[in-house]
């Protein structure tokens, strides 16, 4: 997978939003591709135009496990946004997750002003749904 300094480093790169479109798209493609058995409705990110899937693993110290995601989408630029959202929050302790501001990230890689209104609530629900992740792994 490919990390977020080096997406941000390839953004800063790509001038023309058709390049960053592509790249977005290829990102996705380097996606593990979620086995069949984990698309299920309880893993489905409700509030999704296209069909998002999450899937949460944690390790590490019980009060702040460090979480890893793997994600899936029917859609190629969603896929590519679902790299991008694994890139910045897969491999964080809960608390790390919690305070990380996701739609700064995409808005300095110049993503959410390209994005239809619905792609964006799309991606907003799918942050919303990795922080409560965290949220509820952490304690009260």
């Amino acid at each position: 997978m490919v990390s977020l300094d080096q997406i941000i480093d390839d953004f800063a790169f790509l001038d023309e939003w058709e390049d960053r479109y592509r790249y977005v798209i290829e990102l996705g493609k380097s996606l593990p591709e979620m086995p069949e058995a984990s698309r299920t409705s309880e893993n489905k990110v409700q509030g999704c135009a296209s069909q998002v899937w999450l899937v949460t693993h944690t390790s590490g110290d019980r009060d702040d496990p460090v979480l890893t995601f793997e994600g899936e989408s029917d859609a190629h630029i969603v896929r590519g946004l679902v790299a991008i959202a694994l890139a910045i929050f897969s491999g964080k302790s809960a608390s790390e997750i919690a305070r990380i501001d996701a739609l700064d990230t995409f808005g300095r890689i110049g993503l959410i002003e390209h994005l239809s209104s619905q792609r964006a609530n799309g991606l907003r629900s799918m942050i919303r749904r990795i922080k409560g992740e965290a949220e509820t792994r952490l304690p009260a």
